[in-house]
Parts: structure tokens; C-alpha cells; sequence
């Protein structure tokens, strides 16, 4: 029993029943962890057509099964659900402490069912579980619950919590961890609000074992001399990921105005020697060199002695170029309460852009508003929506609903303008400029994810496994992104933090070290591993009734021409040739369902028989 703790805890909270259960090996070598064990148990045991925010919806929340250990990058956390947002099959991912300490309380995974009949927080400590009432604590900011808990609990246990948002399922509710990391994407706090679950706490105290500790710790040394070698490794210690808002931007990546691309005044303010100046303090999650994470304080304006974790680019993006707005200490600010109250910033930074630019079409006005004027670059305005999304006060409640449902119930042509892929608003990155990456956020089986596939180089001219690419053509573009989602999809069996550029032959070496398995000695075995994950997501998808038909981008996209000067000036998504070369790539049909052919040769029999191919 090396590496894994070879236990799956089952929570369910309607009847306050919990069980142990054994991590198969089957289940091990075909699936290896994190992302592929929530992905084969939803599969196995969600029912088609669930409510996402009904009691019959589960939470797999799983770590990878280097967690715990000596390994760089491996710490982090997988939570997978039915999402409330999109109504398909969803995970998602943060860093932080909480993955670890659940594998030294024993347990690879834990699933959450039912539905409490007041609110409830759960205390795990080793083989001790207690459901706790959460009465006290329910409608408290996230760092408020967590000193709550501190105090009822061990101020050195680690915790899931859910803040206001969550309670009023506010559509894009994250689940915020005790040192502020988020699962943020596709309404994971909704899902907890939804089942009366205020919090997880977790304590362990014991250390997953290795199988042969010499070769482990010699591929770890391994490890952290490419670490060490990395380009860019340096400005991740320094600024984190804000280091690449302003150059992101000059190359025509980083889209403003609700992706409108207009030219953005004063975007110097973003430069990484101007955001250094808001930092205090760097940390890491577990175990972590990089350390890409920073403490801002906030000394001058209106926001002046605030001080909590630094946004990193999405937030800036969200919150900033996208809105038009500079202002870094608004953007700080808006971050830090979206942290306190548990939400999305991508979403919510997208779904106030959204409402932006209908005000300033008049497809909306103030009556609708709230008496809010909806200006560009206010930096005022977006703290005060911020607030109104997540307490759901006003059009805040519904924004609240993501941009797709809100741009039904508005009408008059609001769709044109709501920026999402299967109902996820699109992150910081312009499909536009990069043809492989924006055929990811096309394909990806949660919706527009940034994290879940597509060459990150591409937009930089980096090389792709040795050749050149051009990030404005569509030829090869299918075959790319389909290697590349299974890697990522391999990469978060890990969970591996994509800032130690994993490699698929580093983890094999890793992982047999860990874990005496034979059948990861071979690298190939693992990225079928990571195809075989892509595939069975997929068809959990087409099972709930979605196909190619929900592989759309939005129509600015497919048809407006970048405008502003940059490189990818005049570019559009070439959606229909790129989406054929993609399923061609992928061996699914014309229909972008998976042929029975591959899921057999993947070794999915049984879901190829389940969805009647």
C-alpha cells in the first residue's frame, strides 16, 4: 500500500452515514487519480438529468496520489460535480494544503451526498467523522468562518468553506480553502450551499509510504533542477501570474471590453515593476518552491489598509482590462471581497462586462440597474457589483445567474453580447489569437476553461514538441489540441500545479517510485490513461444530451476581426474547420460524440454500451 491510502470516504448528508470504502486497483491503474477518479465515479453513479443543485448531485473531491509527498507540484486539489452553471459534467481544481492533509487523514477521495436539513459543516480528524452544526457560522464571510472554526476545531487543520455566494447558489460560487485558494470554476460553492454543507475541515496525522524512497528522492532532485532551469520561473517568484497581464495584452491575447479588443488607455498601469509595489509577502501551497503566490497591502486611495491575497492574472484581467478599468486598488479590492464571499472572479468580472456593455447599448437602463450607472472603467462600480452578485441584491441576482441565463431572461439581443462556451464565460484569453488554444476552450467538456488543454506557448511563438508553430493558422490545430487536453487530462490525475511543466516521461519515473505499480513505468500507458479521461467526459456530456452543438463560441468571436494594433489584428475563430479537424483528431463523429471503435480502445466497453453505440 504505497503512496495511495487506498480509501474512498462516502459522506452523505441526508442521513448522516458514513462509510470506507476500498480504492480498487482496477480503478488505480485505469484511472491513477485526481481528475480521473471523480470522472469514472460521477459517471458510475450520477444519474442522467440530475438537478445540479438538488440533493442527488454528488461532489467527488480527490487528491492526486503523490499528494503528501516530497514531490513539487503535486499538492493539489480536485473537486468534480455536476455544475449548476453549464449542466455538464465539471471539475475543478486549487492549490493550497487541503489535498495533502486528506491523504494524512487517510483518504484518497471523499464523496459527498444528500443534502443536510440544516446547515452543517463536517469535521474529519483520521478515522473520526462528525457533522457539526453550522448555524453559527452560516452567512459569514470565508475568513470569518475559518477563525470561527479555528477555534471549535485545530488551528492546524485545513478547510473547505463556502461564503455568502454560496448559500444564495449564486450560479459561479467557489469553494474557498483557509488560506484563501479557490475551486472557483462552474459553481462548486453553489453545489455545497445547495447540500447545507458550510465547510469541510480536515486532520490527519499520518504519511503516505514510498515504495523505493532512493528513486523517488533522485527523480524529485530531477525535478526540481528543470524546475530551477524554467524560463519564467524567476518572475512566478517575483509577481506571480500578474507578470503577465501587460505583455499578454501588447501580443493581443488579453482581451478588453468584454472582448471587444478596443484599445485600452493607461494599460502601463499593469506592468509588472507597478504591481510589485502592492506586494508584501510570498507564499507557497505545500511543500511548494515556486511560491507564486503574494500578500498585497494597499497604502494610498480609497481602499487604503487593506490588505489580503494578491490577484493573479485572471483577476486582473477580469477585473481590469476586460471592464476598461486601471485602477490596480479597485481591482485588489474587488478580488478580495469575491475571496470573502466565495466567488468566481472570471465569471463574475465577465458577467459584469456583460451587463457594461448592454447599458451602454440601452439594451438595459437604470431601471433595471438599480439606479447604477454601468460606465466603463468606473473603478467604484465594480466593487459595489461584486457585492451585489454574490448577497444576489438587485441585477446583481440576475447576474448571479452566469451570462447565458441572464442574457435569456434579458432578451432584446442580450445573447450577442454574453461571452461563454456552454454557458462558462470565457477566461483572459482571446480564441483569436491563438487557434489551438481557443479550440480547447471550444472543446473542453466544462465549457471555456483555460486550465484543461490548448498549447500555452502558442501565443508566445514558442516551439511545439520542436517546431515552430503559428498561432494564426488552422492547419494541425485538431491534432494539437487533442494531445495536449490528454495530457493536461493526465497531468491532473497528478494534481499537478502546471507550473512545474510535468512531463508525462518525469511523472511515469515519479510515480512507479511511489507507488510499485509496473504499470506505470511506461508513458504511454499514462497518456492513454489521459485520452481514456478526455473520452469518459465526454460522454458523460452526451449522455446529459449535449453534443457538437454545444461546441460554440460566441458570434464576436467567429465573425468580428480583432481591431486594435497587435498581432493578431484582423483575426476571427475559424469555428466550423477547426472543429472538424478537432473530432477527425479525437476519432469521434461528425456529431462530436465518441465512436464506439475508440471508446473500446480505450477500454470504456461498458460506457460505449451505457449511451448505446
Amino acid at each position: 500500500m504505497f503512496s495511495y491510502m487506498r480509501k474512498i470516504l462516502r459522506i452523505n448528508l441526508s442521513n448522516k452515514k458514513v462509510s470506507c470504502e476500498p480504492l480498487k486497483d482496477e480503478i488505480i491503474k485505469k484511472f491513477i487519480g485526481g481528475r480521473g477518479f471523480g470522472a469514472w465515479i460521477l459517471w458510475s453513479e450520477l444519474p442522467p438529468k440530475v438537478n445540479a443543485l438538488g440533493s442527488e448531485n454528488k461532489m467527488v473531491i480527490s487528491a492526486g496520489p503523490l499528494a503528501g509527498t516530497k514531490a513539487q507540484g503535486a499538492h493539489r486539489l480536485m473537486v468534480q460535480f455536476k455544475s449548476p452553471l453549464t449542466g455538464t459534467y465539471f471539475r475543478s481544481v486549487c492549490g493550497g494544503f487541503f489535498a495533502a492533509e486528506m491523504k494524512s487523514a487517510g483518504y484518497d477521495a471523499l464523496i459527498i451526498e444528500g443534502r443536510g436539513e440544516k446547515p452543517t459543516y463536517i469535521y474529519i480528524h483520521d478515522e473520526s467523522l462528525e457533522f457539526r452544526d453550522a448555524s453559527e457560522i452560516s452567512g459569514m464571510t470565508t475568513d470569518a468562518t475559518r477563525e470561527f472554526l479555528y477555534d471549535e476545531t485545530d488551528r492546524k487543520a485545513r478547510m473547505l468553506i463556502i461564503g455568502p455566494a454560496g448559500e444564495r447558489l449564486v450560479k459561479f460560487a467557489a469553494i474557498v480553502t483557509d488560506n484563501l485558494r479557490t475551486a472557483s470554476r462552474g459553481g462548486g460553492g453553489a453545489v455545497m450551499g445547495s447540500k447545507n454543507l458550510k465547510a469541510i475541515v480536515i486532520k490527519g496525522s499520518k504519511k503516505p509510504e514510498i515504495y523505493d524512497e532512493k528513486t523517488f528522492n533522485d527523480a524529485v532532485k530531477e525535478q526540481v533542477e528543470k524546475i530551477k532551469g524554467s524560463p519564467g520561473i524567476e518572475s512566478l517568484r517575483n509577481f506571480g501570474t500578474s507578470m503577465a497581464v501587460y505583455p499578454e495584452y501588447i501580443g493581443g491575447c488579453c482581451p478588453s471590453y468584454n472582448y471587444r479588443q478596443e484599445e485600452l488607455q493607461n494599460i502601463e498601469a499593469f506592468k509588472p515593476e507597478n504591481i510589485a509595489g502592492y506586494i508584501v509577502k510570498h507564499y507557497g501551497c505545500f511543500g511548494c518552491m515556486v511560491r507564486c503566490g503574494k500578500i498585497f497591502k494597499i497604502s494610498k486611495g480609497p481602499y487604503a489598509g487593506f490588505v489580503g491575497d494578491m490577484p493573479e492574472y485572471e483577476t486582473l484581467w477580469s477585473f481590469g482590462v476586460n471592464l476598461g478599468n486601471t485602477n490596480i486598488e479597485s481591482i485588489i479590492y474587488a478580488n478580495m471581497l469575491a475571496d470573502l464571499y466565495g466567488l468566481d472572479t472570471i465569471s463574475c468580472g465577465v458577467a459584469i462586462g456583460f451587463a457594461m456593455e448592454l447599458y451602454e447599448k440601452g439594451i438595459i437602463g437604470k431601471s433595471e440597474t438599480d439606479g447604477l450607472h454601468l460606465r466603463w472603467g468606473d473603478p467604484d462600480i465594480i466593487p459595489e457589483l461584486v457585492r451585489r452578485i454574490a448577497l444576489r441584491i438587485g441585477i446583481g441576482n440576475l447576474l448571479a445567474e452566469g451570462v447565458r441565463e441572464a442574457a435569456k431572461v434579458i432578451g432584446r439581443g442580450a445573447e450577442k453580447y454574453a461571452m461563454h462556451i456552454k454557458g462558462l464565460e470565457l477566461p483572459g484569453h482571446d480564441p483569436r489569437r491563438a487557434k489551438s488554444r481557443g479550440l480547447s476552450l471550444l472543446t473542453s467538456p466544462i465549457g471555456a476553461s483555460h486550465t484543461i488543454g490548448g498549447f500555452v506557448g502558442e501565443e508566445r511563438g514558442l516551439p511545439y514538441k520542436g517546431k515552430h508553430i503559428d498561432p494564426f493558422t488552422t492547419g494541425g490545430k485538431g491534432e494539437m489540441t487533442k494531445e495536449t487536453q490528454c495530457e493536461h487530462a493526465l497531468i491532473e490525475t497528478g494534481v499537478w500545479c502546471l507550473f512545474v511543466n510535468m512531463s508525462a516521461e518525469l511523472y511515469s519515473k515519479l510515480l512507479y517510485a511511489a507507488t510499485g505499480i509496473e504499470e506505470f513505468k511506461d508513458p504511454k500507458t499514462l497518456l492513454i490513461c489521459g485520452e481514456r479521461i478526455l473520452n469518459l467526459e465526454r460522454a458523460f456530456n452526451v449522455r446529459e444530451g449535449f453534443n457538437g452543438s454545444y461546441d460554440k463560441m460566441p458570434e464576436r468571436i467567429t465573425k468580428e476581426p480583432i481591431p486594435r494594433s497587435a498581432p493578431s489584428k484582423g483575426q476571427v475563430f475559424e469555428e466550423e474547420v477547426l472543429l472538424k479537424d478537432y473530432y477527425r483528431a479525437c476519432k469521434w463523429d461528425e456529431r462530436g460524440i465518441p465512436t464506439k471503435e475508440k471508446l473500446v480502445e480505450l477500454g470504456l466497453e461498458d460506457v460505449a454500451q451505457k449511451l448505446n453505440l
